[in-house]
């Protein structure tokens, strides 16, 4: 079953109301998954709030060696991850074992490297000079689609805990199981309890009320664009900070020197690759 991971633990929604995780490659039952409403999320924020402003004072170097730590944990059990993925997207093992995975360990070593060569922008003026200070924000929440559930999720998180934030995940309740899984991963690294949190659900449940928390201070969203219309037009007017990456299909433009045979063959393979 995959259960909601709040506190550095495994939780059931407190109403006891589950999901089916169907395989998409065979239609058969792979388990439970926990529905999670306004209520789980309300206990996740508050454990990613408590547990934020201790690990935003410690020096990037520390939260850098954590991500690191993290990305070891996930690499350790890469064949088991993939498995799952593989199951839950319909995607060829093959692939996950090659790209999905392998991608998330590197995210987490990127973003380790990244926190500990982030640099002050100066700009001087005549009379002054300018410069940037980067805070973290505080909680933020993480909506992942179903197409690359761990990739994109470590895509999210690494540099959220890089920063020094707490987070709130919130995956596609079609492929669950790989967010809870990194929970286990996370607390065997060593990360303190209450900044990685995952809530599982629909998304006008689970993941409306992430939204609209009023200590969620930043969404980071991915999937379809009439939700992240819903989306934006939610966290707008809580002048919550937002980043987009909506759905539709890359268009590809073959032009008239370009080999036709190996164009059509790319355009193929980048449009199915990820077919699920």
């Amino acid at each position: 079953m995959a259960r909601h991971w709040i506190d550095g633990a495994a939780a059931d929604s407190a109403d006891g109301r589950t999901i089916e995780d169907l395989a998409p490659a065979t239609g058969r039952v792979l388990g439970a998954i926990a529905r999670g409403g306004a209520a789980e999320i309300e206990r996740a924020v508050a454990a990613a709030a408590a547990a934020q402003p201790a690990w935003a004072a410690r020096p990037a170097e520390e939260r850098a060696a954590q991500l690191e730590r993290i990305a070891a944990g996930v690499e350790a059990r890469l064949e088991e991850l993939a498995r799952a993925e593989s199951e839950d997207t319909g995607k060829p093992l093959s692939l996950a074992r090659s790209v999905d995975i392998p991608r998330a360990v590197e995210n987490f070593r990127f973003f380790a490297a990244a926190a500990r060569l982030d640099e002050t922008g100066c700009h001087a003026m005549a009379d002054a000079l300018n410069y940037t200070l980067r805070r973290p924000l505080g909680v933020v929440g993480l909506i992942t689609p179903w197409n690359l559930p761990l990739y994109l999720l470590s895509w999210k998180l690494a540099p959220a805990l890089a920063m020094g934030n707490g987070a709130v995940a919130k995956p596609s309740e079609l492929t669950p199981r790989t967010a809870s899984m990194l929970g286990e991963i996370t607390r065997d690294a060593g990360l303190p309890d209450g900044l990685y949190n995952v809530v599982h659900g629909y998304g006008p449940e689970a993941g409306q009320a992430l939204i609209e928390h009023p200590q969620v201070a930043a969404i980071s969203f991915t999937g379809g664009t009439a939700t992240g219309q819903q989306v934006a037009a939610t966290a707008a007017p809580r002048f919550k900070k937002l980043s987009l990456e909506l759905g539709g299909k890359n268009p590809t433009l073959v032009f008239a020197d370009a080999d036709f045979d190996a164009a059509v063959a790319g355009a193929a393979r980048a449009a199915f690759l990820n077919q699920g």
